[in-house]
């Protein structure tokens, strides 16, 4: 336990480093967000989590994606480094993919897929505890869902829509698909 909330401290210091680094240096870090469709975009897919906007959007994302990471690994330790990269890479190619042009950055798709992750893994999972850390996930993070739709300007929907999607993959992926099969032999 004590390991596991140091790597969630230190990934919360490493963003929040960046973030005052970014503020006094005369280059502008954030150029190196995800850029759709452009080669060098392609590194955003690495380094967008790290950046952030500004100071009300790097508050808006340490406490939930520290508490949405100790979450994950405390009660899905098996799959949580696995679904933290797999959302990452592919939610981030995603939006290299598809979104519209802009510079997209932050570690709010990563937060979006969690999220979806520990709702859908904890309804297929059916235990008691997973249950109730669904249900506890979905009351205090059930807003974001708005968050998936266009309708806020400078804000990438598509990072979190597809963070969401591919959290939830995940989710099924891993416990729905045994579920599945389970009760195929039964």
């Amino acid at each position: 336990m004590k390991t596991r909330i140091t790597n969630i401290l230190i990934l919360v210091a490493i963003i929040w480093a960046i973030f005052i680094i970014n503020s006094i240096i005369p280059y502008n870090l954030n150029q190196l967000g995800i850029i759709p469709r452009n080669l060098t975009g392609l590194r955003g897919i690495i380094f967008a989590p790290f950046l952030h906007g500004d100071y009300h959007h790097i508050v808006s994302n340490t406490v939930p994606i520290a508490f949405l990471l100790f979450v994950t690994f405390t009660f899905y330790p098996k799959h949580a480094l696995k679904v933290t990269i797999l959302s990452q890479l592919i939610g981030s190619s995603l939006v290299w993919i598809f979104a519209r042009e802009a510079v997209h950055i932050g570690i709010s798709g990563l937060i979006y897929s969690l999220v979806a992750f520990l709702i859908i893994a904890g309804i297929y999972k059916s235990d008691f505890k997973s249950i109730l850390v669904s249900i506890i996930i979905a009351f205090i993070y059930g807003g974001l869902i708005w968050g998936v739709l266009p309708t806020t300007y400078g804000i990438s929907w598509e990072g979190h829509l597809f963070g969401a999607l591919v959290g939830a993959y995940l989710g099924y992926a891993y416990y729905g698909k045994t579920k599945k099969k389970e009760k195929e032999k039964n």
